[in-house]
């Protein structure tokens, strides 16, 4: 071959692969602290600055996101999480609205995404809590949890639901986002998951069967899951799942009013840690959405409310509670990983617990906000935003990040700010036929 035509082919070699590579964007960490920030300056960077979390440091292969920031003895850096991708997603779609990155490049990372999961270890069509990110296959996340974890499954499609209202464009890629999520949605057996009862079941194990035997029962973070599994247009529940199955728990209506001003109208003494009141609502909007057990609204409202004021009173007195630093979520802790609430306090403050309740009460969320940035932010701010969690009872600052609780910053802080994501989610037709089918209410099923 001439010397020019070889020049030539390496030239269009050298075009193609940067074409076809979507990390081209790197996001620069900002970690000088700025007292002088408008509310919607800091909001801005808060998002952005986590968002690296989900795209420079997403896994090279899968396009994944990671676990945790920290390496696995028996993986290495490939734990990668399901439920946790399902935020990116949400968070990439965010980036892309706010230009932190360019839409192609989205929607390419997004795709990678999808063609990884198209042939990852899937068992009923639902995936397990954590995949190896280079290999496809299962990690187990315990002993017996080594198939379909069905809560992680609907974290991720919540995330892919709204991608396929999001990524509409009349182009290959977008394109081919829409039809392989549709091809992922229809394959999920949902009703697999119940075991022919009225009840589904959180797991399954190719070789432990149903061992781990867990119903699936509320209040908890797992709505979304029988909306998901309602939803679903090809292997979906009865309503008589979620009628009999969800509510099934002693700790399911509480009724009960908190420092003489705020009812909580489902879950446990104090409303458990609040990641109950944001995971499930990354999607669904909670703005008008009721049915025989709630209004969600008030639930999200007055559980965020009621942990605030238990970090304001302090009863067991630890250092650094107060108006402007309280949450209380499960993270990692001075003792390791914990869900924190106020029935479980180990003085342990953790960002996402404020920062993803932004929706429910902006102005208190603000005043822990700027709290955590302009005052704590030489310990706990950093190249992904927030660290995991602090305890300045101990003196300790976590050096972890994990992407389940950094994804909800992201895309909480946006629904307070335009509500992008619950639009999407809401607008999306199996969505809406779920919730119908199990007697909510909401002003999106109305359009």
């Amino acid at each position: 071959m001439p010397k020019n035509s070889l020049l030539l082919l390496c030239y269009a070699l050298l075009i193609l692969c940067s074409a076809n590579s979507y990390a081209q964007t790197q996001i620069a960490a900002d970690l000088t602290i700025r007292k002088n920030l408008s509310n919607d300056q800091l909001l801005t960077l808060v998002q952005k600055q986590t968002f690296r979390y989900f795209w420079d440091f997403a896994h090279p292969v899968s396009g994944m996101a990671r676990e945790r920031n920290t390496t696995s003895r028996s993986f290495g850096d490939n734990v990668v999480t399901t439920g946790g991708t399902g935020f990116g997603i949400m968070a990439t779609i965010v980036a892309a609205e706010r230009k932190f990155i360019p839409r192609k490049e989205a929607a390419a990372h997004t795709l990678k995404i999808i063609d990884f999961l198209l042939k990852a270890d899937r068992f009923h069509g639902a995936y397990p809590h954590w995949l190896n990110g280079e290999t496809r296959k299962v990690i187990p996340f315990s002993k017996k949890d080594d198939g379909a974890d069905i809560v992680e499954t609907s974290y991720l499609f919540q995330g892919l639901l709204t991608a396929q209202q999001y990524y509409t464009a009349n182009n290959a890629v977008e394109k081919d986002i829409r039809v392989k999520i549709k091809q992922l949605w229809d394959n999920v057996e949902w009703n697999w998951f119940t075991q022919n009862k009225n009840v589904l079941y959180w797991h399954w194990s190719p070789d432990y069967n149903w061992d781990m035997n867990m119903p699936i029962k509320g209040w908890n973070e797992c709505l979304i899951t029988y909306v998901m599994a309602a939803s679903s247009p090809t292997h979906a529940i009865s309503k008589t799942v979620y009628t009999e199955g969800w509510p099934g728990s002693n700790t399911f209506i509480n009724g009960k009013t908190y420092y003489n001003k705020y009812t909580l109208p489902l879950g446990p003494d104090y409303g458990g840690p609040l990641f109950w009141t944001q995971y499930s609502f990354l999607g669904l909007d909670p703005h008008g959405l009721k049915d025989q057990y709630a209004d969600y609204w008030q639930q999200a409202v007055n559980h965020t409310l009621i942990n605030r004021e238990y970090c304001i009173e302090n009863p067991l007195k630890y250092k650094g509670y107060g108006i402007n630093c309280w949450g209380l979520t499960a993270s990692d802790s001075w003792q390791g990983y914990s869900g924190h609430s106020p029935t479980n306090d180990l003085g342990v403050i953790t960002p996402t617990a404020a920062l993803s309740a932004f929706p429910y009460a902006p102005q208190y969320v603000m005043q822990a906000l700027r709290h955590f940035y302009e005052d704590l932010g030489d310990k706990i701010w950093g190249e992904y935003g927030f660290i995991d969690a602090f305890n300045q009872q101990h003196d300790w600052y976590a050096k972890t990040y994990l992407a389940i609780d950094q994804g909800p910053i992201i895309v909480m802080i946006e629904n307070y700010r335009t509500g992008l994501l619950w639009k999407l989610f809401m607008s999306n037709p199996d969505v809406k036929n779920g919730l119908n089918k199990l007697g909510f209410n909401a002003p999106a099923l109305h359009h």
